[in-house]
């Protein structure tokens, strides 16, 4: 832009990782918690627009730096979904997956597509790069101590960890940046991450033509950059978060009197929108326009 499952005999794969020796551990790790209903994800569709359009420049790769094409954005503003830290290129006939906090705002975006979901999230780093050798090393641990399996591959930008668990094939790929490291994690069922995947073809397409919004905020190591949702989407979840809350709290206060009158409760019918997903999270659609 700017310029079924074939699983490997040999199992050695998922043992490459600890041939590492890694220095500088970190006790936290990033493996992302599944949604519950305290932490809702709300999706909508993508508009059907312009998804690693054809560009007359040689093509270049990503992720870039925010300062760095700012002047050349402005032309591809309806490829993108700004999210603050993250502007993304937006798929065609995918959907937008919105993981809330408890307090009803936005914690993390997810891209789902026909293939499985793909998340990229950048977080606070120091100016000289290594902070994703790290990250990596720490995800592998916690994947292992967790039950699966992991292999370390490369791929356009290094090091990628491959990871089988009971959930999902996973696929992480992290770009060190000056003050940011964005990562991406690539998730779908058995096979859907494994090299040559559509999966995997379309993580890598979005994470060339991504593009960091580090901001000049002094933050801690590690700690994710914000997400800010385009107003329009924003005031749809508000409005589904808050219609959610009123017909839970009208479903309790009608258990309530019943629960003093000996009556049987008339519950109010919550609002369609949201219900309960294979994951047990929360899902509203919201259409997005064009």
């Amino acid at each position: 832009m700017f310029g079924k499952k074939k699983r490997r005999a040999d199992e050695e794969r998922y043992d490459e990782y600890a041939a590492d020796a890694y220095t500088d551990r970190y006790e936290d790790d990033y493996v992302e918690d599944p949604p519950t209903d305290e932490n809702p994800i709300v999706t909508g569709e993508f508009p059907a627009r312009a998804f690693g359009a054809e560009s007359a420049e040689p093509e270049q790769s990503g992720p870039y730096d925010y300062d760095d094409v700012a002047d050349r954005l402005a032309e591809l503003v309806d490829q993108r979904l700004d999210l603050g830290s993250v502007i993304l290129p937006v798929p065609p006939g995918g959907q937008l997956q919105v993981e809330m906090s408890p307090d009803g705002t936005p914690q993390a975006v997810h891209l789902a597509t026909e293939y499985g979901r793909i998340t990229v999230v950048a977080y606070a780093a120091p100016k000289s790069a290594g902070q994703w050798r790290t990250v990596a090393a720490d995800l592998a641990e916690s994947l292992r101590a967790g039950g699966g399996r992991v292999a370390v591959e490369n791929g356009p930008w290094g090091r990628e960890l491959f990871a089988v668990t009971n959930d999902a094939d996973l696929r992480f790929i992290g770009v060190d940046g000056y003050r940011w490291m964005v990562r991406l994690v690539a998730a779908g069922p058995s096979g859907a991450a494994d090299e040559g995947t559509p999966l995997v073809a379309a993580a890598r397409a979005i994470l060339r033509e991504t593009i960091v919004r580090r901001g000049t905020d002094p933050l801690p190591v590690r700690d994710p950059l914000p997400v800010v949702l385009p107003q329009e989407l924003a005031e749809q979840l508000a409005a589904a978060h808050q219609q959610q809350v009123l017909a839970a709290q009208q479903q309790f206060e009608a258990q309530q009197r019943a629960a003093q009158t000996g009556a049987m409760p008339v519950v109010p019918r919550l609002p369609e929108g949201p219900r309960q997903g294979t994951d047990g999270s929360a899902m509203q659609q919201l259409g997005l326009n064009n």
